[in-house]
């Protein structure tokens, strides 16, 4: 069995970053997935009525992986990859996502494409659809777009949901909590949605249960853990360690660009690992200790 074939069974069944190499060393391919050790071991089958996909695995020499902890954070870090490099067998530079935010105004969130000076802003976020359907998710649960003094069916509706514009501040500041992925606030909405989703299968309601187990899994979506974008510029290197294997990312402008690894000696890397920030540390060891197992 192609050695190449074997590591990849080490890979993790968790979301993440994959790369190719050559035997040469140079990057054959980069891509994402839900779950790692599945779609790499992918390229390994089927490939009678692919013979250009057949081409590329056949060079595969190596095989190298980034464990995320979403699939938000794998997709938004396939993307900054390959904005930074185009390998010879990906198609396109960066992704083919949508990238988004969510902006607070006088009426409630919003999407929206650009940032601006006035108003709240989370994100960035991938997939415009999917923002879309994590706001309807989170109106659903907390009703800020009826807070306004507006007249008509605004306000007939502010009277079934009970709130008015009295509750615009508290209604804001639950929101914020939600999107800054406070843990009690999340799953308090979390729970919401699925309790609403179940009532409306229980109630034979099926096509609204499906509308509201897609917002579901919007709202999950920006909500996990993902740190290689952010909203704010930030400039870090981030070093971790493992078996004689160096991983480091490097972090320009908010998003993380660079992935590299290379054997080094536990007291060269030492000082490296030791200033890489605390928010990174767990991320960057455990993604050392994979680049190690996929090594051995």
């Amino acid at each position: 069995m192609n050695q190449a074939r074997l590591v990849a069974r080490r890979l993790p069944q968790a979301p993440g970053v994959y790369r190719f190499r050559d035997d040469g060393g140079r990057v054959l391919y980069i891509g994402r997935a839900v779950n790692l050790r599945r779609r790499v071991l992918s390229y390994w089958t089927h490939l009678g009525d692919r013979p250009q996909l057949a081409r590329m695995v056949n060079r595969i020499a190596r095989v190298e992986g980034v464990w995320c902890d979403s699939d938000h954070e794998a997709a938004w870090l396939e993307r900054n990859l390959l904005e930074h490099t185009k390998p010879r067998w990906n198609r396109t530079e960066g992704g083919q996502e949508v990238v988004g935010y969510i902006r607070f105004d006088t009426d409630g969130p919003r999407f929206t494409h650009e940032l601006g000076e006035t108003s709240k802003y989370f994100g960035p976020y991938l997939g415009g659809l999917r923002i879309r359907q994590a706001i309807s998710a989170l109106q659903r649960v907390i009703p800020l777009q009826y807070t306004t003094d507006a007249t008509g069916s605004v306000r007939e509706f502010a009277k079934l949901f009970g709130v008015g514009p009295d509750d615009r501040e508290t209604l804001t500041q639950a929101a914020y909590a939600v999107l800054d992925r406070e843990p009690a606030a999340v799953e308090a909405v979390r729970g919401e949605l699925m309790r609403r989703r179940d009532l409306a299968a229980g109630a034979l309601r099926f096509e609204f249960a499906g509308k509201l187990q897609d917002e579901l899994a919007a709202f999950e979506w920006i909500v996990a853990e993902q740190k290689v974008s952010r909203l704010t510029a930030e400039d870090a290197d981030v070093f971790g360690w493992a078996d004689g294997v160096m991983v480091s990312f490097g972090l320009r402008d908010g998003r993380v660009r660079t992935w590299t690894q290379q054997a080094m000696t536990e007291r060269t890397a030492r000082a490296r690992v030791a200033a890489t920030p605390v928010g990174w540390q767990s991320f960057a060891r455990r993604n050392a200790e994979l680049a190690a197992r996929l090594l051995t």
